[in-house]
């Protein structure tokens, strides 16, 4: 029997997007399932009961939450190639290290950037951009973060900085992420963007800077 695999996602987050990615990059078949994260499914609600958030996973009915432990599982059950952990301990421990500094410092910094004005925004992007410097170190010397071809970190990675950010700073008018500041970084953008796979991986630029506008001015109407 052939593995039915599905994916709860949203076409604007770069969560979903990254396990889109490791699905393609393995060639795993699946059903891609669209949230509305304002009416929530009840399927999503059955297969995510604590977070209640995308992504999710589902794989012959047993679900899996998280997108960093979603691309784990992936890896650990197709062991086809590309594998997207390194099979060395210290190298897999560093990968899963920079993920979470992404995910808790680079993320987290950003949604800083997006919702505040002013000098707290200067900061912000001031603190963003030295985080940017510390992930842009970790690519010297190596064509991928994971080395000689895409990887794990590569995956959560890419969409957020080749597509994501890039829609962002365009929408709020800023201009910190430049190739001049960040060289390392664009140089591996560019040989990303020509990988099959991620460009079908692409939020779609109009659609997502209507978005991100839109969330912006409701912010912006909420605090008057």
């Amino acid at each position: 029997m052939a593995d039915q695999v599905k994916l709860f996602g949203m076409w604007a987050s770069p969560y979903s997007r990254r396990v889109e990615l490791a699905l393609k990059l393995k060639g795993i078949p699946y059903e891609y399932i669209e949230e509305d994260l304002s009416n929530k499914s009840s399927l999503l609600l059955k297969y995510n009961p604590v977070h209640q958030k995308i992504p999710v996973l589902v794989h012959n009915g047993k679900s899996i939450p998280e997108s960093l432990v979603i691309l784990e599982y992936i890896d650990e059950t197709w062991r086809n190639n590309p594998v997207l952990l390194p099979q060395d301990p210290y190298e897999r421990s560093m990968a899963r290290f920079w993920a979470k500094f992404v995910d808790e410092k680079i993320l987290i910094t950003t949604r800083m950037v997006s919702f505040t004005t002013g000098k707290e925004q200067e900061q912000a992007i001031e603190e963003l951009t030295e985080q940017l410097k510390l992930l842009e170190n970790e690519l010297k010397g190596k064509p991928y973060f994971a080395g000689e071809a895409i990887g794990y970190l590569d995956i959560v990675v890419a969409n957020f900085l080749v597509f994501w950010f890039r829609n962002l700073q365009e929408a709020l008018g800023i201009n910190m992420f430049t190739e001049e500041k960040f060289p390392i970084i664009f140089e591996w953008t560019e040989k990303l963007v020509k990988i099959k796979v991620v460009e079908e991986c692409r939020i779609p630029k109009e659609k997502h800077l209507v978005y991100i506008r839109t969330r912006l001015e409701a912010l912006k109407s909420a605090s008057k």
